[in-house]
C-alpha cells in the first residue's frame, strides 16, 4: 500500500505523533521491510515536523549508506514507474466520489450521532497555522491563534485520517501514486465526507433531504458487490492467509473465541449484518464479562484480545471483498492509568526465596518432568530473562557447548527457536549460559532427559500447545505459593528483574535486547548482529546469586 506522504502522523485516539515512510523500492530486500513507522515522543505538532525532518534525514543518510554498499541496487523501471504515477484533479476526484454516500450510509439511521468530523474544521485541514493580530492600549502587539490546542491536534487527526483513506482506495485501484497525488486523493475525500456532514446536520435537524442520495455503491469502484459470508467462515478464511504470515495458533485460537462469542451474543452468524453498535454492544458486554475469579474483564483485554480480532477479521474480509466496510474500524476502549505501587521486578529476597524454593523442593507425585520445570526453569529464567514458555518448551538438542574466543573452557549455548515452539518474535537466538547454571549441572540434567522435551510431555499427535500451557500454569503455582505480592507476575518477572541487573552490572542496551530478544528499537540498530563472544562476556557479568 502507498504510504502517506513524509509528514507527522496522528492516529485516531492518539496523543504522540509518528512517522511512517516508505522504504525505497530497491531496499526492501535488504532493509526487511517496506515501511518503518515510529513514535516521534512528542505531542506538539511544531515539534513533531521538527523531529520529523531530523529523523528523515537519518534515514536518508542511512539508506545512501545502503545504497553505496550495493551498488547494484537500482530500481526496477516498472517500480519507478509506478512511484512516479501521477493523479490529476479530476483522476482524484473521481476516486473519492464514493465516500458521499458510504459516510452518509454509515451515519444516516442517527445523524446526530456522527461526532468524528467536526464541519467547522474543514476550512482550516492543509492550512498552515494563522491568528490575528491585535494592538492592545498600550501599544503592545498581541497574536492570537485562530485554534487552541485541543482543536489544532483535531485538524491533524482528520487529516491523517484522510490520508489512511486515500491510500486505501488507491490500492483498491492497484495505482501507486506519488506523494502529491495521494494528497489530491485526500483533499478530495475530505471534500465529499464534508458535503456529506453537512447533510447530516440537515438531517438531525429535522430539515427533508434536499437530494436524493445517489445509489452508486458506498464503497470505491474497484470494490465489488460483496456475497453473503458467515462469520465462522469469515475467521476461518482470514486463518488460511495469516498462518502463511506467520500467526500462531494461539491467535487463531483466540480469534476464533471472540468471532464465535461475537456470533452467540448477537444471535446470527452473517457478517453482514454486524453494524458498528453492534461491535460497541459487544465491547460493553465483554467488559461485564467476569473472569474465573469473579472479577471483570480488564479494559487491556477486551482492547488487545477481542477488539483485536474483530478488527483483523472483518478488516481482512474488506480487503479481499468479502464485506463493504468493516464495522470495528473506530470501536475502542479508553486505557485507564493503572496504580503503580512498586517495580515490576522480583525483589533481590523475593528471588532468593523463589530460587531456594527450587533447589529444595522434593518430589511429590508430579510428573517428572513437571518436578523438573519448577526445579530448574526459575534458575534459568533468573540468568537468561527468557519468557517462561521459551524455556518450558526446550529440547534436548537446543543446549550445545561452543568454543568462543577469550573463554578457554568453552561456552554452553541455549537456542532459543521457533523450530521448538511458539516464540514471540519468531526468531531465533542464542543465550550463553551463566556458569552457576553450568556449576549446578544444568547441562547434564539437559543431557539425561529421557525425551526429546525436556520439561514437557507432549500430546500423543505431537502437539505441545495444551501440555505447555499446563506447565505454565503449574510454574505460576509453584512462584505463587512462594511470592504472593499481586504487584509482580510469577513468570514474566525474572524478565524484568533481568534487564535491571544487566543494565546495572554495565551490560549494553542492545547486547541485553539480543539476549532477551526484544525488537530494536531504531532503524540503525536493525542493521548488524550481536556476536556471541558479546553474549558470552555480558553472561559473565551478571553477579552469581546467594540462596
Amino acid at each position: 500500500m502507498v504510504l502517506a506522504m513524509s509528514r507527522p502522523q496522528l492516529r485516531k485516539g492518539a496523543r504522540t505523533y509518528r512517522l511512517r515512510k516508505r522504504v525505497p523500492a530497491n531496499l526492501v530486500a535488504i532493509v526487511g521491510r517496506r515501511e518503518v513507522a515510529f513514535s516521534l515522543r512528542t505531542t506538539n505538532p511544531a515539534e513533531a515536523k521538527r523531529l520529523l525532518a531530523e529523523e528523515i534525514a537519518k534515514l536518508e543518510a542511512d539508506w545512501a549508506q545502503l545504497r553505496q554498499n550495493q551498488p547494484d541496487a537500482t530500481p526496477p523501471r516498472e517500480a519507478t514507474a509506478a512511484i512516479n504515477r501521477n493523479l490529476s484533479e479530476r483522476e482524484a476526484a473521481e476516486r473519492a466520489e464514493w465516500m458521499y454516500v458510504h459516510w452518509l450510509g454509515l451515519h444516516r439511521e442517527n445523524p446526530s450521532q456522527q461526532r468524528f468530523w467536526p464541519t467547522d474544521l474543514y476550512r482550516h485541514l492543509w492550512r498552515s497555522p494563522s491568528g490575528r493580530v491585535e494592538t492592545r492600549a498600550d501599544g503592545r502587539v498581541s497574536v492570537h491563534a485562530d485554534l487552541d490546542f485541543a482543536r489544532a491536534e483535531k485538524v491533524g487527526e482528520l487529516e491523517a485520517w484522510c490520508l489512511d483513506q486515500a491510500e486505501t482506495v488507491l490500492a483498491l485501484h492497484d495505482i501507486e501514486a506519488d506523494e502529491a497525488s495521494t494528497l489530491r486523493v485526500a483533499r478530495a475525500i475530505a471534500a465529499q465526507v464534508q458535503r456529506a456532514s453537512l447533510t447530516l446536520t440537515a438531517l438531525a435537524r429535522g430539515e427533508p433531504d434536499a437530494g436524493s442520495v445517489t445509489t452508486r455503491a458506498a464503497a470505491p469502484a474497484a470494490t465489488p458487490p460483496v456475497k453473503a459470508v458467515g462469520l465462522i467462515e469469515l475467521v476461518e478464511a482470514w486463518w488460511q492467509e495469516a498462518e502463511r504470515t506467520g500467526k500462531s495458533d494461539s491467535t487463531r485460537e483466540s480469534y476464533t473465541n471472540t468471532i464465535k462469542q461475537l456470533a452467540a451474543f448477537l444471535g446470527h452468524d452473517e457478517a453482514q449484518r454486524v453494524t458498528v453498535d453492534d461491535v460497541r454492544r459487544f465491547k460493553d458486554y465483554r467488559l461485564k464479562t467476569p473472569k474465573k475469579n469473579g472479577q471483570p474483564l480488564s479494559p487491556t483485554t477486551v482492547k488487545n484480545s477481542d477488539l483485536a480480532a474483530l478488527k483483523s477479521v472483518f478488516g481482512w474480509g474488506v480487503a479481499n471483498g468479502r464485506l463493504a466496510e468493516n464495522p470495528a474500524t473506530d470501536v475502542t476502549v479508553a486505557r485507564a492509568s493503572k496504580v503503580k505501587l512498586r517495580e515490576r521486578e522480583f525483589t533481590p529476597e523475593e528471588a532468593r526465596r523463589l530460587l531456594r524454593a527450587a533447589s529444595r523442593l522434593q518430589r511429590g507425585k508430579e510428573l517428572p518432568q513437571t518436578y523438573a520445570a519448577k526445579r530448574w526453569i526459575p534458575w534459568v529464567l533468573a540468568f537468561t530473562g527468557a519468557r517462561v514458555g521459551e524455556i518450558a518448551q526446550m529440547r534436548r538438542q537446543d543446549l550445545r557447548k561452543e568454543e568462543v574466543e577469550g573463554h578457554s573452557a568453552g561456552v554452553w549455548v541455549l537456542r532459543i527457536t521457533p523450530e521448538a515452539g511458539r516464540v514471540k518474535t519468531k526468531q531465533a537466538r542464542e543465550v550463553p549460559l551463566h556458569p552457576q547454571l553450568v556449576e549446578m549441572g544444568f547441562p547434564q540434567f539437559v543431557a539425561g532427559a529421557t525425551g526429546e522435551r525436556v520439561f514437557l510431555v507432549p500430546e500423543a499427535s505431537g502437539e505441545i500447545a495444551g501440555p505447555l500451557q499446563g506447565l505454565k500454569n503449574r510454574l505460576s503455582e509453584f512462584a505463587r505459593g512462594h511470592v504472593t505480592d499481586p504487584g509482580v507476575s510469577p513468570n514474566h518477572s525474572w524478565r524484568h528483574r533481568f534487564r535491571t541487573i544487566a543494565t546495572d552490572a554495565g551490560v549494553s542496551g542492545n547486547v541485553i535486547d539480543a539476549i532477551c530478544g526484544w525488537s530494536p528499537k531504531t532503524v540503525g540498530e536493525r542493521y548488524g548482529s550481536v556476536p556471541l563472544k558479546a553474549r558470552a562476556d555480558a553472561i559473565l557479568r551478571l553477579p552469581r546469586i546467594t540462596v
